[in-house]
């Protein structure tokens, strides 16, 4: 029987080591730690994370699944209550850090199924609704500041990376080199470095926009003297 902590690190703001931390304050001890970083809880299910694929492939009965809270597992009412609902049937025990919650399948008695049913529905509801609040404010705050500059001057966010980087972060992926080590060696943050890889195209575009993507010199043709 272990002991597993899932963490989904989906912002700059979140740390792997910052959910460790928390987790161990809260009592818990690990017998393993998996992590998914740069994935979008809301777009991307469990099952299709590359770490969170690990994780069901693993999960037996007895073992017992820590995470942060429920926005962990994910952002979507259908797929957070599908997952809960799954391990459980497999005999594996949840526990949140926050709030101190234990989903398992322990009980028989239909009123206590229900009540636990409930409060599983819940909490994956408003993990959902957070997701939606924040972003309907990012999207208020994108139009209050076109509506405040205009529309053509309003550019997002500078990229924190040049053309020269950008390349270079693609040749590193094109090898599959990881996150951390192509940090490393570029001094772009990993989640820029996901960015990248999971939507060039946009971030080509927003060097465009910021006059980051300038054309490259074409060679000047060597003159040939005759002897």
């Amino acid at each position: 029987m272990s002991v597993i902590l899932y963490a989904r690190v989906s912002t700059a703001d979140q740390t792997l080591a910052h959910q460790q931390t928390q987790a161990e304050s809260a009592g818990f001890k690990f017998d393993m730690v998996i992590a998914d970083e740069g994935v979008s809880g809301v777009s991307v299910p469990l099952r299709e994370r590359a770490e969170g694929r690990h994780l069901f492939r693993i999960l037996r009965s007895g073992d017992t699944l820590v995470v942060r809270w429920v926005d962990r597992l994910g952002r979507n009412y259908a797929d957070v209550t599908d997952t809960i609902r799954e391990f459980m049937r497999r005999g594996v025990v949840i526990k949140t850090i926050i709030n101190g919650l234990t989903f398992d399948g322990a009980t028989n008695d239909p009123v206590q199924m229900a009540v636990r049913d409930a409060l599983i529905a819940f909490m994956a509801a408003t993990a959902q609704a957070q997701a939606e609040a924040t972003k309907e404010a990012q999207k208020a705050g994108i139009a209050h500041a076109k509506a405040t500059e205009g529309a053509i001057k309003y550019r997002g966010r500078k990229p924190g990376f040049d053309r020269e980087q950008f390349e270079r972060v693609c040749e590193l992926l094109a090898q599959d080199t990881g996150a951390s080590e192509i940090a490393k060696l570029t001094g772009v943050t990993r989640q820029t470095i996901y960015r990248i890889k999971d939507h060039p195209a946009e971030q080509i575009k927003a060097l465009e926009t910021w006059g980051l993507w300038a054309p490259r010199k074409p060679l000047k043709a060597r003159s040939s003297s005759g002897a």
